[in-house]
């Protein structure tokens, strides 16, 4: 345990050592690599950005989402080249037509509402989804960075009014309640899309 403790609190000293060479660019930076390369702490990096520095929040929610929006066509390209047999291999057949399917439905919402989702959300697997269903680049990319603006604008909001701490009670939640917060958010999906629909129609 003190072994896994002294190898924890090192990387923590090189990965903030590594963000003041960064400077506002930080956010952007470790969620490219969050997305294109291994999992990093993007949401207490995002939430101590923001409340170290109020003035620029939109400017790091922003160049966060870009980040991952951009972090993220490497694992497009592996999944429009071949992925559907890592996809496979990764998930059950039932989980894999799940997911299929909500694409065949509203594939941009099938990508968004993920990417709305704090961690242990599997984002990766709809973004290979995204790729192995063939969905067009151009839509790939607006749907993460719409769901990113989300996610990390809400973040940035309560770590204003919280400090930066809210991350883990956020990560509780969900760990906790997850299906319960992914129904409100189909329903308020279902909402949205019904009152749009109604919109044009009237229009």
């Amino acid at each position: 345990m003190k072994t896994i403790g002294h190898i924890l609190a090192r990387y923590t000293a090189w990965l903030w050592g590594l963000l003041q060479h960064l400077g506002i660019w930080g956010p952007f930076a470790i969620t490219f690599a969050d997305a294109a390369l291994f999992g990093m702490p993007v949401d207490a990096i995002v939430a101590t950005y923001v409340y170290k520095d109020h003035k620029r929040l939109l400017f790091y929610v922003l160049m966060a989402s870009a980040g991952e929006t951009l972090g993220s066509i490497p694992l497009y390209l592996i999944g429009y080249l071949g992925g559907e047999k890592v996809l496979r291999k990764r998930i059950s057949e039932a989980r894999f037509q799940k997911i299929h399917d909500s694409f065949e439905r509203h594939e941009f919402w099938a990508l968004m509402f993920p990417a709305m989702l704090p961690p242990p959300a599997p984002f990766k697997l709809f973004v290979l989804g995204a790729a192995v269903f063939e969905m067009k680049l151009r839509d790939f990319l607006l749907a993460i960075f719409a769901g990113r603006v989300v996610r990390f604008l809400t973040l940035a909001l309560l770590t204003l009014f919280f400090g930066p701490q809210i991350v883990d009670l956020v990560g509780t939640l969900f760990r906790r309640h997850g299906i319960w917060i992914l129904v409100g958010l189909a329903i308020v999906a279902v909402l949205g899309w019904t009152l749009r629909k109604r919109a044009v129609k009237s229009g």
